[in-house]
């Protein structure tokens, strides 16, 4: 029986979170890809609390992109996430790709986080 890209998708996901938890010290940076956009959180999982989020459905970004499925529209969530954590505090994070293929526009936003200062 042949699986399909979303049910790869959810099996390396689950993989992945079995050694994945975020601490106060060190939150979760969580990633979600969809077809049409892209969806950023840093997640305290001892809380169960999220902390900061971003996506491409914010309303700065309507204006400035024709559609949230780019690598452009991921590397500014990647930024917005990043500053957003470094105004409440948080400098380092666990990175959770969300089971996706650490490329293209996972990879952009991860590398623009990084640029505006996060470390993982």
């Amino acid at each position: 029986m042949k699986t399909s890209r979303r049910q790869q998708v959810q099996r390396r996901h689950r993989r992945l979170r079995r050694d994945l938890n975020g601490t106060p010290d060190r939150p979760r940076l969580s990633i979600f890809r969809s077809n049409n956009h892209i969806y950023a959180q840093v997640i305290d999982d001892v809380a169960q609390q999220t902390l900061v989020c971003a996506s491409s459905l914010e309303a700065e970004f309507k204006a400035q992109l024709s559609t949230g499925a780019t690598i452009e529209a991921s590397s500014l969530v990647g930024k917005l996430v990043a500053t957003r954590a470094k105004t409440k505090g948080i400098e380092k994070v666990v990175f959770d790709r969300g089971g996706n293929l650490y490329h293209g526009r996972v990879k952009a936003l991860a590398e623009a986080a990084r640029e505006e200062g996060l470390d993982f």
